[in-house]
């Protein structure tokens, strides 16, 4: 299994404590499945799992038929299945109730990660990684920038860019900047986005990728950043960050 990918600023989740007879944590991202996917589901559950000791972590990738849950639900008499997802994904949601009113079980379904502060502070430190914000090293807010206006774009249609938009309020406080949301999939709202800020005289502008990476096809931040002419920072990734919701959503769920 892969070993979480260290560097940058990422800091450690607060401690929690293991629940008593703790259920099976399910970690649910959607596919197709690869070599990329899955590493990265793979290293955020290493990064839970450090965490919190002793969890059992079962990290699986949704196909379309659902089989693959099915077969892991299959194991567990009792599971809490959090999904990988920064925002609202409604085909994988549907995948997921469907795998879960087939089985046999206890199983609670959580909601997905976002919004939430945490997406955006990993969102300013992938900017400032890329040289597109510097961040005070203590508190990670910034006190210079390279970016004078922000497009943060996201996958999974309307309702997934309305959700990062929340986000994008928090990076713009962050930054001190605008931030204007787009839907990756559809590059015109992505240029619309960058024009509109040349309009409120921003002079250079970056790209922040609310995904996590692997879920976005091959080539695609670039190539749409090119066209809205913008620096495009690194997506999300496996961070602590990330792990940190996921266990957030877990331990809630165990009550």
């Amino acid at each position: 299994m892969p070993q979480p990918r260290q560097g940058g600023r990422h800091r450690r989740p607060d401690s929690h404590e293991l629940p008593e007879a703790a259920k099976p944590l399910i970690l649910a991202v959607p596919g197709p499945a690869n070599g990329e996917l899955l590493a990265l589901v793979g290293e955020v559950a290493l990064l839970a799992g450090a965490d919190l000791p002793g969890l059992d972590i079962r990290p699986v990738v949704i196909e379309e038929d659902g089989t693959d849950l099915a077969a892991v639900l299959h194991g567990a008499p009792a599971a809490v299945v959090v999904p990988l997802l920064l925002g609202p994904n409604a085909a994988a949601t549907a995948r997921t109730e469907a795998a879960l009113a087939a089985a046999e079980g206890d199983f609670q379904h959580c909601g997905v990660l976002g919004p939430h502060p945490l997406l955006a502070e990993v969102l300013h430190e992938r900017l400032s990684e890329a040289g597109l914000a510097r961040a005070d090293r203590a508190r990670l807010f910034s006190v210079a920038t390279a970016a004078e206006g922000i497009v943060l774009v996201t996958d999974g249609g309307p309702e997934a860019v309305a959700a990062a938009e929340v986000t994008g309020v928090l990076l713009a406080a962050r930054l001190a900047l605008p931030v204007m949301t787009a839907d990756l999939g559809d590059p015109k709202t992505v240029v619309a986005a960058a024009e509109r800020l040349r309009e409120m005289g921003a002079g250079s502008i970056a790209l922040a990728p609310h995904v996590l990476g692997p879920d976005v096809e091959a080539g695609r931040i670039a190539e749409v950043a090119d066209q809205a002419g913008c620096t495009a920072a690194g997506p999300i990734g496996a961070h602590t960050a990330v792990a940190k919701l996921i266990l957030h959503k877990y331990l809630e769920a165990c009550g």
